[in-house]
């Protein structure tokens, strides 16, 4: 029961420790049971990003590889913090990869996409040796993260740089994500004069793959209309896209449900059937 209120308090902790400058105590707490990565490699030793390895329970084969980026404005983040995210997929038979990214003041716009892109063509060119089949190969990321994996979707040039492109993806997990957002003055800093670039909706163009897009309607940090919005724009170029929208959902209810999927039961199954088929729900 204790752990039940846990997970139900998770997002509305989340959101107060976030304001407080203090998530550090909460990812505590969401992954003092959770097992650490079974490896962690340095993908950029130039810029020093490393990411975690999280594998699947028993020995498998050709399993799907999902590589999650971690939200925070891209102020703020580290992997370490989203081993609960690691590992729950990997419970599932998935190879996960949670990578760091550069994040503001070290990097600006597009910085941090091409560390996305990095990471994913790490994760293509190493996926077997921990079971993973690079032909299987999903993004993901909630919030700021999203966004970073829904850009290497839709936007060719990042993936192009690291000798790949959006149709190499096997598919994009967008959660609670921001995909056509106005750069005010707090986010100035971080994108300049290249907001318009920063927006994946501008670059559909029909040569994506599948879309998932999961966000809370009562998100009041990343409206759900962005999530509308791109799967709209995918819609009518074609592309393949799955919608779920959360009636109460909040910013952080897509996340929580990794560590507590009864916090919004629908969340996880539909992350996984997307995996399992990303086809399937166009």
């Amino acid at each position: 029961m204790q752990h039940s209120r846990l997970g139900w308090a998770w997002a509305i902790a989340l959101s107060a420790l976030c304001v407080a400058g203090c998530e550090r105590a909460l990812f505590a707490v969401v992954n003092r049971h959770a097992a650490p990565p079974e490896t962690s490699v340095v993908y950029d030793a130039t810029q020093g990003l490393a990411l975690d390895v999280y594998r699947p329970p028993a020995p498998v084969q050709a399993a799907p590889v999902v590589v999650f980026f971690h939200g925070g404005e891209w102020k703020r983040g580290a992997r370490a913090d989203y081993r609960f995210v690691g590992r729950r997929l990997a419970q599932a038979g998935v190879v996960a990869i949670v990578a760091d990214y550069r994040t503001y003041p070290r990097t600006t716009f597009p910085g941090f996409i091409d560390d996305g892109a990095a990471a994913v063509a790490w994760a293509r060119a190493n996926a077997t040796h921990f079971g993973g089949d690079p032909a299987r190969l999903f993004v993901a990321g909630h919030s700021a993260g999203a966004q970073i994996a829904a850009l290497l979707g839709t936007d060719a040039r990042y993936l192009r740089r690291v000798g790949m492109r959006p149709g190499d993806l096997a598919g994009v997990i967008g959660l609670s994500g921001p995909y056509d957002f106005n750069i005010g003055p707090d986010l100035q800093p971080v994108f300049g004069t290249r907001g318009a670039d920063a927006q994946p909706i501008a670059f559909v163009d029909g040569d994506e793959p599948p879309f998932l897009l999961i966000h809370g309607r009562q998100d009041r940090v990343v409206e759900a209309r962005d999530s509308e919005r791109l799967a709209a724009r995918l819609r009518a170029h074609g592309g393949i896209v799955q919608l779920t929208l959360l009636p109460d959902g909040t910013h952080t209810t897509t996340l929580a449900a990794f560590y507590e999927p009864r916090r919004a039961a629908q969340v996880l199954p539909a992350i996984l059937a997307f995996i399992a088929d990303p086809r399937a729900h166009g």
